[in-house]
């Protein structure tokens, strides 16, 4: 057989040799690419160059925020709250960028800093994108976002007349405000205030307003929790709509709280004595909660009336804190038997503008008082009373021996400085006094009211524990005042600086 050895020989192609894809160079820049898997002809560096994923975002926006409440607009209608660079606010600037959501994935976004006052807020956000080819650009551009300024209906109504849906009428009737600038504090502590439009100055008390009924609701509620108080409600209606039987009202709330303040002299009924506890009618005020809390100094029992029962005979204090009288003490002798702070005493006291003529008394003080040291109390002998419990109680033939000559309250620092320096401040509200403009009078006796409920909150700590403190920032210049007047102080009763709070707001403050 013949083989022809120039012949060209044919080889049938294997099925298990490995395929190679063809290389082409970019069109661009020549960069090596894979051919079978690029359709354009482009590397990736050039696809970056080429193509912008962020085309149609929207750069530029808007956003409102309100200056009274602080608040920021989220459309249509809703409005929240969101301190500046927070999630709050990213999320709210990311919502309102067009084009965002439905093009590309977002995959990081954070705030650049920007001037405080520019009125300006700029975001770096990074998005991903599929092209063609499959490949996966990511990139990053700037929004910038500005601030204008617009009131939300809230802040508007409360600049507006008759707009009030709910009123709450607080009144206490004393001659006196000591429980309402405690009642302030309740409320400023627990925030209970930040839903109303209007605070209003009234006669023997406080007008708050709202813009729903709930808000009211909610108010009164609290009101009760914190104090003893009683309510009532109505309503008035405003409009009424014959097709559609709509009716607009207007609600009204009247609160009054119990009569009685701390440091009160009461004389209770007997029989109402009888059924807290047996206790002896005449006792002092110690304490005011949701109930009302009595002391007998003479035995330091101690009885609670809650509000229901005192409402279904209400009573008045026999003398309040503007009956207090100054004594000295003279001699002291505890007797023994103590309760938590309080220690019985016998005690020896003449009043300070008279030291001729001691009384003899008893007292829950006795812990705190030495000989020397000066003491407030309700003088009885000699003073006549219009109440009809206290006559009860001198015709009875129990109780009758136990009305004693002088009652004894608190210690008295007569050395201490009137508006002193305090290394603390309150709060306080912020209240439309309107016609009840107070006269210089009425302004020096609730200047002086006011100085003695910041002698209770440095004297009493566990008064002191339901009223938020503050610190107060000492100017250089009062450094060296305050520095010379220390060793003064050190002997009087004071507030330590760990109960102070460092988040001081001064826009809600008032100075005294």
């Amino acid at each position: 057989m013949d083989v022809d050895m120039d012949a060209p020989i044919s080889i049938a192609p294997s099925s298990e040799a490995p395929r190679t894809g063809a290389t082409i160079f970019c069109c661009n820049c020549g960069a090596p690419i894979d051919g079978t898997t690029s359709t354009n002809a482009l590397c990736y560096d050039c696809i970056k160059l080429t193509i912008d994923i962020s085309q149609g975002i929207q750069r530029e926006s808007t956003v409102h925020f309100c200056r009274d409440c602080d608040r920021w607009l989220d459309p249509p209608q809703r409005w929240i709250s969101a301190p500046l660079e927070s999630r709050e606010l990213l999320g709210l600037c990311l919502k309102k960028v067009r084009g965002l959501q439905s093009k590309v994935r977002v995959v990081d976004a954070r705030f650049l800093w920007t001037e405080p006052h520019s009125r300006r807020i700029k975001l770096q956000i990074t998005v991903q994108d599929s092209v063609e080819d499959g490949v996966i650009l990511q990139q990053s551009f700037e929004v910038v976002f500005v601030v204008a300024w617009q009131q939300c209906p809230e802040c508007a109504k409360s600049y507006t007349a008759n707009v009030w849906r709910a009123c709450v009428q607080v009144r206490q009737k004393v001659l006196h405000k000591r429980t309402f600038l405690f009642l302030e504090q309740l409320i400023l502590k627990h925030g209970a205030h930040k839903d109303t439009i209007n605070i209003k100055e009234a006669k023997d008390g406080i007008d708050f307003y709202f813009a729903a009924r709930n808000q009211a609701e909610k108010f009164v509620d609290f009101l009760k929790s914190v104090v003893p108080v009683t309510s009532k409600n109505s309503q008035e209606l405003i409009s009424q709509d014959s097709h559609t039987a709509k009716k607009s009202y207007k609600f009204s709330f009247s609160v009054e709280l119990i009569p009685i303040c701390k440091d009160d002299l009461v004389a209770l009924p007997i029989k109402l004595a009888k059924q807290i506890g047996n206790i002896s009618p005449l006792v002092l005020c110690h304490k005011i909660g949701t109930s009302v809390s009595f002391l007998d100094p003479n035995t330091l029992q101690t009885a609670e009336v809650s509000s229901p029962i005192y409402w279904r005979a209400p009573f008045l204090s026999l003398a309040d804190a503007q009956d207090l009288v100054e004594f000295m003490v003279m001699d002291i002798q505890p007797m023994g038997p103590t309760k938590n702070k309080w220690v019985l005493a016998e005690v020896e006291v003449a009043r300070e503008n008279d030291l001729s003529k001691t009384y003899f008394a008893r007292t829950h003080l006795g812990g705190l008082l030495h000989p020397g040291d000066s003491v407030m109390g309700y003088m009885l002998t000699g003073t006549n009373f219009n109440n009809q419990q206290l006559e009860a109680i001198e015709e009875s033939h129990a109780y009758s021996s136990t009305i004693p000559d002088v009652v004894l309250v608190k210690k008295h620092y007569p050395n201490r400085r009137r508006n002193r320096k305090r290394n603390w401040k309150l709060k306080r509200m912020n209240k439309d006094e309107g016609d009840l403009l107070p006269k210089k009078a009425d302004q020096e006796r609730m200047d002086a009211e006011y100085e003695r409920f910041l002698q209770d909150i440095e004297e009493d700590e566990e008064f002191r524990s339901g009223v938020a403190l503050y610190k107060q920032p000492k100017k250089a210049d009062e450094m060296s005042v305050a520095d010379s007047e220390m060793d003064d102080e050190d002997t009087l009763p004071g507030v330590d600086m760990n109960e102070l709070l460092d988040d001081f707001d001064e826009l809600t403050m008032e100075e005294h």
